[in-house]
Formats: structure tokens, C-alpha cells, sequence
């Protein structure tokens, strides 16, 4: 009965003794005759009257390996989760609610928009009582005491938006919360993830034991981004596309500040060029002009590929004579990427407009597409001379 695993708690019921102590309580492990281990909840209490000689301890010992195996099952449970789950202590958080609410603070968001440091405060208040293994593997923790004592390497930056949104919710009552944020890993990895944070049962009076569960959202975020870029942009260029470029017009129209200039470009002798070296060379036209509107313009403005051969870039509170300058800046790339490429040439008519109060931006674009097939004869009219 009293053998391998049974030494292990007798050896603290002897140091209980060695510190004086007269009663003793603890889990253990003793065995039926059989040699199946029980687990059990054991009692001793040394008699009054026999403090000196301990010659009478009564010992009370209850089986509770029903317990226990309900125990280690729900710990494999958590355990062997496919997602990561984390046990965590927020009473101090709840206490500190009490001491806010005693000073009079009734609003926490407004409170914290105001004190926007006491958020890492609160972060600091939190306990973590207990990880799984897919919390390590997810953040790259060698142990449990290894992610505890880096947390602040996990949740930081952006953390704080949701975190602040939690606090909130728990400030007015809401005890369960889900929601999409970011998290580090050890190494420094952004982690998208999807968080569910809720309060236990019997446990909403002092916050003391809360359940977290994250999930990797990493590859679907990025699938969902990509779909986002497919949706609003050109494959073949990267510029916008023709549709986000006309949602971005009528977003302007509505809030638009004066003046709005329009650049209009087009293509001069993609046919020709299609025809003549093939269509691969006519897509690498259409490319390198996409490399020279990227140059000229940058990230500032919406430069988008609006049909075949045909671009435009919209420049917001940009007068006609600025306009006009990043027209002249456009020559000058194509000139120099003429440069670093062999035929067929790169050669674009351009055309701009600038808005006037009164003028909708549509008539805007219409001016400048005129403009630029007005550009457009011309340079043919010039290489009729030139041949």
C-alpha cells in the first residue's frame, strides 16, 4: 500500500513534522493490494495530548482518483488543443476597476483616451496562470516559464487597440469578447490572430479565472489581402484598376478640396508594337509605362491602369501649374527608361485638366482625355514630318 508514489507526498508530511506542525493535508498516491494506484486526499492530525510523543495521529484518507482522472482528462484536453488556450487570473484588473469606480470614473473609454499609457498598466496586471503546448509552438516558447517571462515580447504595439476594446467591454459589463488583432512571436513575427476572450462561470465577481483562446489567422489574412489586391488592382502593372479608380473619383467628389488635376496617358503605337515584335513586347510596354507613372508618382496619388493602353493618376489639391510639371517629369522618365530598354520604344500622350469650383470632376476627366488625344495627333503629325 505505502510504496513508490506515496513517497513523494510522506516526504512532505516529514518536513510538516520537522516544522512542527501537529496537522497535515495533501493529495497522494497509495495502492490496493492489488498494486492498482489510487489516488487520495489524505488527513493526519496529531491527538490532543500527544503533541510530545505523537504516539496517537489520527489519519483520514479519501479516494478521489475519480476526480483525479476527471482532472488529468480535461488537463490532456487543454493540452492537446489544436488551438492555443491560455488560463488567466484578472482580479487585479477587477480591483482596480473598484478603485477607478471610486474615484468617480464612469466612462472608461473617455478615462483612457485621456490616459492612454494605463493601458500597459492594465496589461501588466494581468496573470497568466497556464499555457498548452500550441501556445509555445505558436510563439516559438521553449517552455511555459520561458513565454511567461517574455510577454512583453507577445503582446505589444498594436495589441493594445483590442486590448483596449476588452478592457472596455469588461468595464460595462460584457464578459465574453472576440476579436481580430495582432500578436509577436518570440522572434519578433507579426501573428494575425483571432482572439475569444470570455470570464469563466461563478467567476464574474473578481475576474479570477478567464479563458483565452487564440487562433492563427496568419494565412488567411494574407489570402484575404491578396484577393483585396486582385480586386482593386491591375496584375499585369500593379497600378489601381479601372474601378477603384472611378470609386476613388466619386469618394473625391464628395469631400474634394479645389484644385483636382487629372493626368491622362496613353500608349502611342502599342498596335504596332504588338504586331511587329509580339505581344510579349507590347505587355512589356504596357509594364515599363506602368514603372515610369510608378516613378513619377509614387505611392502619394491613385495612378491606375483605366483601359488596354490608357492610364490616369488623379492629383489632389495639385494646381494646373504643378500638373504641368510632373507632365515635363514624365517625359524626362520615359526618355531615361528609353535608355536601359531595346525596342520597341516607349512613347505616351499625355493630357491633363484642372478643376475648377463648379466643374464636376467627370468633366475634369473628360478635358484631360481630350487633351491627351490632342497630344496624341500631334506626335503623330511630328513623326509624319520626321519619316
Amino acid at each position: 500500500i505505502f510504496r513508490d508514489g506515496m513517497r513523494h507526498h510522506f516526504r512532505e508530511e516529514l518536513l510538516a513534522l520537522w516544522n512542527g506542525a501537529v496537522k497535515w493535508s495533501g493529495e497522494g498516491v497509495n495502492y490496493t493490494l492489488k498494486g492498482d494506484p489510487l489516488d487520495i486526499l489524505l488527513h493526519w492530525r496529531i491527538l490532543p495530548e500527544y503533541e510530545n510523543t505523537w504516539e496517537r495521529v489520527l489519519v483520514t484518507i479519501e479516494n478521489i482518483t475519480a476526480r483525479k482522472r476527471a482532472e488529468r482528462r480535461f488537463q490532456n484536453l487543454f493540452d492537446s488543443s489544436p488551438i492555443s488556450l491560455w488560463e488567466e487570473d484578472y482580479s487585479a484588473i477587477k480591483a482596480y476597476f473598484e478603485v477607478l469606480r471610486g474615484q468617480g470614473v464612469t466612462d472608461l473609454k473617455e478615462y483612457l483616451e485621456k490616459q492612454p499609457g494605463l493601458v500597459s498598466e492594465f496589461t501588466g496586471l494581468i496573470k497568466v496562470i497556464n499555457v498548452n503546448k500550441k501556445t509555445l509552438e505558436l510563439f516559438g516558447a521553449s517552455s511555459k516559464e520561458h513565454l511567461k517571462e517574455n510577454l512583453h515580447l507577445i503582446f505589444r504595439d498594436e495589441m493594445k487597440v483590442h486590448f483596449t476594446k476588452e478592457l472596455i467591454d469588461l468595464w460595462n459589463g460584457k464578459l465574453t469578447y472576440e476579436q481580430e488583432g495582432i500578436n509577436y512571436s518570440m522572434e519578433g513575427e507579426p501573428i494575425n490572430i483571432q482572439l475569444d476572450f470570455r470570464i469563466m462561470p461563478d467567476h464574474e465577481h473578481d475576474f479570477s479565472w478567464a479563458l483565452v483562446s487564440i487562433q492563427d489567422i496568419t494565412s488567411r489574412k494574407k489570402a484575404e489581402e491578396y484577393l483585396r489586391y486582385l480586386g482593386t488592382h491591375d496584375a499585369m502593372t500593379s497600378l489601381y484598376n479601372r474601378a477603384f479608380f472611378e470609386e476613388a473619383i466619386i469618394m473625391l467628389e464628395n469631400r474634394r478640396k479645389e484644385p483636382v488635376s487629372i493626368v491622362i496617358l496613353d500608349l502611342n503605337y502599342l498596335k504596332y508594337a504588338n504586331d511587329t515584335f509580339g505581344h510579349q513586347a507590347g505587355d512589356k510596354l504596357i509594364r515599363r509605362a506602368a514603372e515610369v507613372i510608378h516613378a513619377a508618382f509614387g505611392k502619394e496619388f491613385v495612378s491606375a491602369r483605366i483601359g488596354g493602353d490608357e492610364f490616369a493618376t488623379i492629383l489632389p489639391e495639385v494646381d494646373e501649374a504643378a500638373a504641368a510639371e510632373y507632365v515635363k517629369q514624365i517625359h524626362a522618365l520615359i526618355a531615361l527608361n528609353n535608355k536601359y530598354y531595346r525596342e520597341p520604344e516607349l512613347s505616351m500622350s499625355v493630357g491633363t485638366s484642372t478643376s475648377v469650383p463648379g466643374r464636376s470632376l467627370e468633366k475634369v476627366i473628360g478635358m484631360a482625355d481630350d487633351a491627351m488625344y490632342r497630344n496624341k495627333s500631334e506626335y503623330h503629325h511630328r513623326r509624319k514630318d520626321d519619316n
